[in-house]
């Protein structure tokens, strides 16, 4: 189950080594020396950089500052990392880095970057560096991640928002006849290609993450976040001013993250393919037990106590977890802790031959959720129903066997 902390990992981009910068002190800004831009990295080829970065890039030629700061730094070496990365209770922190180095990492690894100059006058700037300044001090930058509402994306905007006196304004979709996005869908553009990544999210999020979501809350994802300052507004005084100044592509990168993911791979079956294969097998080894009149209890051990670890997890998720989007999941039908728990008493029923009142239950369970699959208010990934009917289809064997033993 290691990818279910890991999918967490692909709302940000962690810049090893930062380095602190010179920009302390309360000296005068020249107006027409300062430039703080918004930068917009390409998605990467590991887990956490698929969904792209974002940082805040501070130039200052004439005290020789070009830093950018960076909100998604992280380490692995924190005590329960691991753990308190999927309870949602993990924090991140502002680094500091030379923006030469920023840029050769990203050029080395082949990511486009783009730069959005901000429009903002004297004050505004001032307020911004100072607003950066404050973060990165020891007692304030540390911060708890939530990878879909307070990221590497959300908290540029918001420190950039605050130092703008006036409001800052985005204009709605344009495209208002297509159909509404929703996390779910973000989550899959960003993952296309990914089978088996996309396919382990979509066991941990529940339906929260098949709401329509707004604008704003799109700009979780860095491109979103790039896309939507480029028509931002800002209104003051009851004018309007642009918020992106100018716009250029910083690092030009002939293949970038995306396309340098098309190397050849050694070919892999898809959930689906995998668990169609799982209830072809298990459809013909239990053709053949209830033909030799065998429960094959081994299949069940397997099955069920692989659909019980699986449903420890997700309930894991449901109760205890801080992560937006899992606190309600209509797999736990299929997958839950019961399986793993009654798994002795399942196993005992079956080298016993009694009848096992838990297949009972579980056959009807299963046969309600696959009817009422496609009305449910929870996308599902379709290797889901294969995975499913191979549990119904033990159930009912069990069923039939002892229904014949009966007679």
């Amino acid at each position: 189950m290691k990818f279910i902390p890991l999918l967490l990992f692909a709302f940000l981009l962690c810049c090893p080594n930062p380095q602190l910068a010179a920009q302390e002190g309360s000296a005068e800004l020249p107006d027409d020396s300062i430039r703080l831009s918004l930068l917009t990295c390409a998605p990467g080829e590991e887990v956490y950089s698929l969904f792209g970065h974002t940082a805040i890039r501070y130039e200052d030629p004439s005290r020789g500052i070009d830093v950018v700061f960076n909100y998604g730094m992280f380490s692995f070496s924190t005590p329960n990392f691991m753990f308190r990365f999927t309870s949602g209770e993990t924090d991140y922190e502002l680094g500091v880095s030379d923006y030469r180095r920023f840029a050769g990492e990203y050029e080395y690894f082949g990511r486009n970057v783009w730069q959005q100059t901000l429009n903002l006058t004297q004050d505004e700037k001032e307020e911004l560096i100072a607003l950066l300044e404050a973060n990165y001090r020891p007692e304030n930058r540390v911060y708890r991640y939530n990878f879909l509402y307070d990221n590497c994306a959300t908290r540029p905007r918001d420190i950039i928002e605050k130092s703008v006196l006036g409001k800052v304004v985005y204009p709605e979709d344009a495209t208002t006849t297509a159909p509404p996005k929703t996390f779910r869908d973000m989550i899959h553009q960003f993952t296309h290609g990914h089978a088996w990544l996309q396919f382990g999210i979509d066991l941990c999020i529940g339906n929260e993450a098949d709401r329509p979501i707004t604008t704003r809350q799109k700009m979780f994802a860095p491109s979103y976040l790039m896309n939507s300052f480029s028509t931002a507004k800002i209104v003051k005084s009851r004018k309007e001013y642009p918020l992106v100044q100018a716009t250029g592509k910083i690092v030009d990168c002939k293949l970038s993250g995306k396309e340098t993911r098309t190397t050849t791979k050694t070919p892999i079956p898809t959930p689906l393919q995998a668990a169609l294969l799982l209830f072809i097998l298990t459809a013909g080894a239990t053709i053949y037990g209830l033909k030799k009149k065998k429960s094959l209890w081994g299949i069940d051990l397997l099955l069920f106590g692989a659909a019980g670890i699986v449903g420890c997890v997700i309930t894991f998720l449901v109760l205890f977890s801080q992560h937006p989007a899992v606190s309600s999941n209509y797999l736990l039908f299929i997958f839950h802790p019961a399986q793993l728990l009654c798994l002795p008493f399942i196993i005992h029923a079956a080298i016993k031959r009694k009848k096992s009142k838990y297949h009972l239950c579980n056959a009807l369970v299963l046969t309600l959720f696959i009817l009422l699959f496609p009305l449910m208010p929870q996308r599902f990934d379709l290797a889901v129903v294969p995975l499913a009917l191979s549990l119904l289809t033990r159930s009912a064997s069990h069923l039939i066997l002892t229904y014949k033993r009966k007679k």
